[in-house]
């Protein structure tokens, strides 16, 4: 089997290895497709995630197969799987929660501190041909769904999950601050939920194109106008929720001076360091201010962001092309995929690998 491991900052190799034994409630998944995300990209630069030594829950260490965003086919299941058999089209939910801590008792898994992520601190990933996961992190994908289509669940559960973070009511105005494949898919999420007017604020013209193909109705440059008078003047003193996925400093305060008194600000970006918030703009103007972090799990829970998004394929309600706009191979990850993603002024969105 052959998989892309992480060896440290910038020391990514393609590994020829010997495919991982499926325990008794694992699943064998031939992969078709992982997209390359955010993280993966901060992992490559700065080396922060993924474990040096042997992690306390899966034991796995550097080098470590990465990639998060995939699908792919299941070709074994374990002695004591049910629900899953061989054949079928699956996506991955990559996050597995403790089950100890008092988020997870609450049902708050995606505020557990001991998160296990497939892709990055586990021995398997997605950048390989095929991944062991537990059975209980895949979701299966309607038959009539091209498999590839199911690496797009996981980011677009992200969009759906901060859009119903922030409140958001049909007819309200909104901005988004960021046109990353995630800032993209918050457009999208809110055009579904019924904003009545999307602002996106982005310095790349390529990904405006794309915000306004998925349903903004207005973009700012930011570095060549002022984005926050833009849209206040064209709001009459803000949009009602306002979303930052710059993952700049700068951006959280234009959030906020963008949103009406009164309104929401949601901010989702990873950011390094510190960031200076204008407190005074929050308090007098009674702003909430809200973080969102991935999407509501466990797997296999009613109604979860994933379940809502792979509904929405099935229905072809998401326009999957639109975010995808480069295919490459496990060899071309580095060069073709990660390389050209870093670059401020790439055109592409979301790139895929296909093993």
């Amino acid at each position: 089997m052959r998989a892309a491991r992480f060896y440290g900052a910038g020391d990514v190799r393609v590994d020829d290895l010997e495919p991982s034994p499926v325990g008794p409630t694992d699943v064998r998944i031939d992969v078709a497709a992982c997209g390359i995300c955010g993280t993966d990209i901060h992992e490559y630069e700065h080396a922060e995630y993924t474990p040096e030594a042997p992690h306390p829950r899966s034991g796995a260490s550097r080098p470590i197969t990465i990639g998060h965003e995939f699908s792919g086919t299941v070709s074994e299941v374990g002695d004591d799987v049910t629900g899953i058999e061989v054949g079928a089209p699956v996506a991955v939910h990559p996050n597995i929660p403790c089950d100890e801590c008092r988020y997870c008792e609450d049902g708050a898994y995606n505020r557990c501190a001991d998160v296990l992520a497939v892709g990055l601190q586990t021995g398997a990933g997605g950048f390989a041909e095929e991944a062991v996961v537990p059975a209980g992190q895949v979701h299966r994908l309607p038959m009539d769904v091209s498999v590839w289509k199911g690496a797009l669940v996981e980011p677009l559960a992200v969009g759906l999950h901060a859009v119903r973070r922030s409140e958001l009511r049909a007819g309200d105005t909104a901005v988004v601050f960021g046109c990353g494949p995630i800032g993209l898919t918050v457009i999208r999420a809110l055009d579904e939920a019924g904003a009545k007017r999307i602002f996106a604020s982005e310095p790349n013209p390529a990904r405006r194109e794309v915000a306004l193909e998925l349903g903004a109705d207005a973009t700012v440059d930011p570095t060549e106008s002022n984005a926050v008078e833009q849209i206040t003047t064209a709001t009459d003193g803000g949009v009602d929720a306002s979303f930052e996925f710059a993952g700049v400093a700068p951006a959280v305060n234009a959030a906020i001076e963008s949103t009406r008194r009164g309104g929401c600000v949601t901010v989702g970006s990873m950011t390094s360091g510190t960031t200076s918030v204008d407190l005074q703009g929050i308090v007098t103007g009674e702003r909430t201010l809200r973080g969102t972090y991935c999407y509501g799990f466990p797997p296999r829970s009613f109604r979860t962001e994933f379940d809502a998004v792979i509904e929405s394929l099935g229905d072809g309600g998401i326009e999957a092309d639109t975010f995808v706009t480069r295919r490459v191979g496990l060899d071309a990850l580095v060069e073709d995929g990660i390389e050209e993603l870093r670059s401020p002024d790439t055109g592409h969105v979301k790139i895929l690998v296909e093993p």
